[in-house]
């Protein structure tokens, strides 16, 4: 199979027709892995970056669903050259079926499965804390290798509540500074939503509901005075609360890198949420702005098959060997 056969319209493509290198993959995960793919701003490159990635994860004999959980502005399907889908997640939602399995869709490479996002709006961006609780259940029962979960912008309960439930917590950022400061507002109440669900004291969700208010009576104005007033009120809530911290971590990715001090805008944020957040950040690497990644997305292909030989191809080959890695480990 050419690439000219690859590129015709209508033309299906299989990621194992081209020759891309896996070098430096080590032992991978031999049990389902979840991957989260957020930022709180749209337009940064969610979309093409999850598609991209499920690709190399089928190229390398991985069975992946990718799940676009843009609810309500779902087009992950057209990024990967599937036409417009049958049933959706609204299906799930609504009722009109019980299992996600139902939504699977096949693509056109082999290994890789989609669940399509819902088209209409009505009744399906906010769902209620009960509906979200069932569809983490069921995104868990999906029965793959990876599953890739592609989150809608903004920072609502559900997509908070989407990246919170993957084992792999990857952000995602541009070097504009919309998207910095939506990726830390992002970033912030994440955090904070986590340490509210995990913590089993009123009085300690109480400080934390608190603290999510800049303007609150404890004058907490980062995650690290929450703490300290924490121990203030209660030791051992305190020591539960620091563990809990230590034991976050996120998946930093910076998308459409120009020149190369924007791609040291990713230790930057490193820094800062280490400082501030009392967080660990492992920053992964970046994707550097290339004229064949937008051209593969005119011609709805990835671009890990338009363009093989791109730098971006390249770069993203380094970013996927540092996510397959057990988080901490050493870069």
């Amino acid at each position: 199979m050419t690439f000219n056969r690859l590129k015709q319209p209508g033309a299906s493509f299989d990621p194992r027709a081209v020759n891309i290198p896996s070098r430096g993959i080590g032992p991978l995960p031999t049990a389902k892995t979840v991957w989260a793919i957020g930022g709180g701003k749209g337009g940064i490159g969610k979309t093409l970056l999850t598609s991209n990635m499920a690709v190399y994860l089928s190229w390398i004999n991985k069975r992946v669903v990718v799940v676009d959980l843009d609810l309500g502005g779902s087009n992950l399907h057209t990024s990967l050259g599937v036409e417009a889908p049958t049933k959706t997640l609204s299906d799930l939602v609504l009722g009109k079926t019980d299992r996600i399995a139902d939504l699977l869709q096949p693509t056109s490479i082999r290994g890789l499965q989609i669940i399509s996002g819902a088209f209409d709006p009505i009744g399906i961006t906010s769902l209620h804390h009960a509906q979200r609780t069932r569809l983490i259940r069921q995104i868990d029962a999906i029965d793959a290798d990876f599953v890739l979960l592609d989150l809608g912008a903004g920072t609502s309960s559900s997509t908070l509540d989407f990246f919170l439930a993957a084992e792999r917590k990857i952000i995602l950022v541009t070097p504009e500074p919309t998207s910095i400061e939506n990726a830390y507002r992002f970033i912030k109440l994440a955090f904070y939503r986590m340490l509210r669900a995990a913590t089993p004291s009123p009085e300690a969700r109480h400080l934390i509901e608190q603290a999510m208010d800049l303007k609150n009576a404890y004058g907490i104005k980062s995650p690290r005075d929450l703490l300290q007033e924490m121990r203030r009120l209660s030791p051992d809530h305190g020591v539960a609360l620091e563990k809990l911290m230590a034991d976050f971590s996120l998946s930093l990715i910076v998308n459409q890198v120009r020149a190369k001090s924007e791609s040291d805008i990713g230790k930057s944020i490193q820094l800062v949420c280490e400082r501030y957040f009392g967080m660990r950040v492992d920053y992964m690497g970046y994707l550097p702005y290339d004229t064949a990644v937008w051209q593969s997305v005119r011609r709805r292909m990835p671009f890990l098959i338009d363009a093989p030989h791109s730098i971006a191809v390249t770069h993203l080959e380094s970013i996927l060997r540092n996510l397959l890695k057990p988080a901490g480990e050493k870069r």
